[in-house]
């Protein structure tokens, strides 16, 4: 008897010892880093007949559920049903619970038989539907790890900045990047609606200098930049969509400087002293053409301007003398609470440091954007009662191709040590209720520089992942930055989204066609860095514009339509290799293109690798400027060419 219980309890110890060693799952990688994960043994796999479902009262609910679905249905082609009532086995559930312990973008997630997706708020519940996406994104068959997950951020206002004003930015490259904030939650988008260039590169002179307004504008017809502007009806839709992806939009109309676009609509109000791109704050034409502005996109039932904030610039005005430092800080205080009398709150430059003075400016309920200590001292701001958006310039400024700031931020820095709570030199105590959290820039300063709207994402792209984890997560990730790195690649820019031609994976062919035949249409719009696009080509004598490709954004020419060599445009600019293939010629072809040039290459031999060039202006060279031609080769439809052209291959070389 003795023998047999000794046995047992053997036995029940191996058990045990069994239990003890089970695997449990280990923490999904998802950008932002998540908070808290409880790991379970298994895996839920979505079935064909999986649900979407949500409590039947919960209209924002509703709109989360249809939304998810299509993001679903984008990155997976799967067709999950919306559904209200009671979840069965292999369902998703979204459901609002009270939770005093999360903030209104907290969220917690069980991955058991079914999901569940809860929240004290929509907002938390759009923010795991994200969650849920990058997880099914990185596994096959979309399955995900059971466990469950609790998740929010540190700070509230997780934010870009893109200047539009320099560089004009089309509507859907700001539609798909509402959808690439969304995806890594982030939620604030900074639309900087005017600026110029520098006088410096247009002979000194300020009718000479590219200026623009980018929104359209019926007080004042004409005002809208001729190269490229939003009407009305698209900017409101663009905030439509934001709002159902959980992103705001600012709107920013930077004034009295950077300002260039209104005194060459009204050149009675530009500064004689300071620049025109000053605006005179001395008189009161100054004052009537911009109250009328902003009551044009403020005023009314349905302002055009949507969102709870509204930004009024205010950055880099002249301080040299007294009364136009206490001008400066009147005219501030006056678009306070202009903008605040439309019901927004007010957003601004920090410049009041720079600009110190007498006369009173409101801090309460104003949120500034802190860029640069000498401008605005954090601390001095703070003690005035502004709250503060943290966006240091010494580490969060890109200008591409400027050769000042950052061309590429450094995103190990920023990984390892930055958070919001880093402003300048000067360190505040993480969360600290007056910084509302953080923002990372682009400024195009160097106007007609050739940079394209795909070298900023590819900017971009790093910074975003990199920033939502320091925005959300704070202080210490749990990741190694190597680790992360390497981790970032396998996520899309969002669902149903491929912004700059990105293909995950080592070298492999992305597009092959033995003949290509004139007007062929693929379903890859580009192929962004690095790729090579080879072919063979038996010439015919073309016409002048005759197109190899063209995607929405770009097209390359067998024959451009000015010099009629190989060539290629796009963002507005045309660069011509040194190559015309002759009628009846045979030649191997090969185009290979990364961030930094765009090379040919005939029967295996170089032509001409288009570099970044460096161009001279003035009369003694002094001032120069960066100029940038690469290329996102197009791919979305073939032209209409003579020539035969055979054996086509697109060479994918990014990991």
């Amino acid at each position: 008897m003795k023998k047999h219980l000794f046995t047992l309890l053997l036995i029940a110890g191996a058990l045990v010892s069994l239990s003890a060693t089970a695997q449990t799952n280990e923490k999904p990688f998802v950008i932002p880093e998540l908070r808290e994960w409880t790991g379970a043994e298994g895996t839920f796999t979505p079935s064909e007949s999986m649900r979407i479902v949500y409590p039947a009262k919960e209209e924002g609910l509703k709109k989360i559920a249809h939304q998810f679905a299509k993001d679903y249905r984008a990155m997976f082609n799967a067709e999950p049903e919306v559904a209200t009532g009671k979840a069965r086995k292999g369902d998703i559930v979204l459901a609002i619970k009270k939770d005093k312990k999360l903030n209104k973008e907290g969220y917690n997630i069980k991955i058991g038989d079914k999901i569940e997706i809860t929240a004290p708020a929509c907002e938390g519940i759009m923010w795991g539907t994200r969650t849920v996406l990058q997880i099914a994104e990185q596994n096959k068959g979309q399955s995900l790890p059971k466990g469950i997950i609790r998740d929010y951020p540190d700070y509230e206002l997780r934010g870009f900045m893109l200047d539009c004003g320099r560089k004009y930015i089309p509507m859907h490259f700001l539609r798909d990047y509402v959808k690439f904030m969304s995806y890594y939650k982030m939620n604030t988008l900074q639309i900087h609606l005017n600026d110029n260039g520098f006088k410096q590169f247009f002979e000194h002179d300020w009718n000479k200098t590219p200026a623009a307004f980018r929104l359209e504008s019926d007080y004042f017809p004409g005002l809208a930049a001729r190269d490229g502007h939003y009407t009305k009806k698209e900017f409101v839709e663009l905030q439509l969509l934001a709002d159902s992806l959980g992103v705001e939009i600012i709107p920013e109309i930077d004034a009295p400087a950077h300002s260039l676009a209104f005194s060459h609509y009204r050149p009675e109000i530009g500064s004689a002293e300071y620049g025109m791109d000053h605006l005179d704050l001395f008189k009161q034409e100054t004052y009537n053409f911009l109250d009328s502005l902003y009551d044009e996109y403020l005023g009314g039932e349905n302002p055009i301007f949507m969102g709870k904030r509204v930004h009024i610039g205010t950055d880099e005005y002249s301080n040299r003398k007294k009364d136009v430092v206490e001008k400066f800080r009147s005219f501030t205080d006056h678009y306070i609470k202009l903008v605040e009398s439309y019901g927004k709150q007010a957003c601004m430059w920090g410049a009041l440091t720079h600009a110190k003075g007498e006369t009173p400016v409101k801090s309460e309920n104003v949120l500034m954007n802190a860029w640069y200590n000498g401008y605005a001292d954090p601390t001095e701001m703070i003690k005035q009662g502004y709250d503060l958006i943290s966006i240091p310039d010494g580490y969060l400024y890109i200008v591409p191709a400027a050769g000042y700031y950052y061309d590429f931020l450094n995103c190990k820095f920023l990984y390892e040590k930055w958070t919001p709570a880093q402003i300048g030199n000067q360190k505040f105590e993480e969360r600290h209720p007056q910084i509302k959290g953080g923002m990372f820039a682009v400024w195009n300063d160097h106007a007609g520089n050739g940079i394209s709207i795909k070298d900023i994402h590819y900017r971009v792209y790093p910074a975003m992942q990199t920033l939502s984890v320091k925005m959300w997560t704070g202080e210490k990730p749990q990741i190694a930055y190597e680790e992360f790195d390497k981790a970032r690649l396998a996520l899309s820019d969002a669902p149903g989204v491929k912004i700059a031609g990105r293909f995950k994976g080592a070298e492999r062919d992305i597009l092959k066609f033995n003949t290509l035949e004139p007007e062929t249409i693929t379903d890859i719009e580009e192929i962004g860095f690095a790729y090579t696009v080879s072919f063979d080509i038996t010439a015919a004598a073309e016409e002048a514009g005759t197109e190899l490709f063209r995607s929405r954004d770009a097209v390359f020419y067998l024959n451009d339509p000015v010099t009629g060599m190989m060539g290629f445009a796009r963002d507005g600019y045309l660069n011509s290799f040194n190559f015309r293939l002759m009628p009846g010629e045979k030649a191997n072809i090969a185009i290979s293109g990364d961030q930094h040039s765009t090379s040919l290459f005939v029967n295996g031999k170089l032509v001409e690798k288009m570099n970044r060039q460096t161009r001279y202006f003035n009369k003694d060279g002094k001032d120069k400027m960066y100029y940038v031609r690469t290329l996102t080769f197009p791919l979305a439809k073939a032209g209409k060419f003579k020539s035969k052209i055979t054996n086509f291959k697109v060479v994918n070389y990014c990991k």
